[in-house]
């Protein structure tokens, strides 16, 4: 394990992008059924066509997303890479604190 904390900040488009309630439960139908087309990621929801493309947007932005035309359709599917990515940086971010923990635990544990 390396000392040094890894740079998140190529995470953090990809952390802001699923900061959001509606885009973390577009990315999670996607998960669940892919690729889907603009009515159906609006079927049984409030928002409006307009509201869930510029969602689907920002995730696209963040490289969560990626879309594909098909006719006059345009597809969107998951992009899992940069969630993959992400979520090492959690278990690399994740180590680091147990390690520090474990590392205050002995420090109080010598002390008393």
């Amino acid at each position: 394990m390396s000392s040094r904390l890894p740079n998140g900040l190529e995470h953090a488009t990809v952390f802001a992008a699923l900061g959001d309630e509606t885009r973390l439960a577009l990315v999670t139908h996607l998960c669940e059924r892919a690729p889907c087309s603009i009515s159906e990621l609006t079927a049984g929801s409030a928002l409006t066509r307009q509201a869930i493309t510029k969602h689907l947007r920002t995730l696209e932005k963040a490289g969560i997303v990626r879309t594909e035309i098909a006719g006059r359709m345009c597809l969107f599917e998951l992009e899992p890479e940069p969630l993959d990515q992400a979520r090492k940086y959690l278990a690399t971010v994740s180590e680091q604190w147990d390690a520090a923990l474990i590392r205050l635990k002995a420090f109080v544990e010598k002390e008393s």
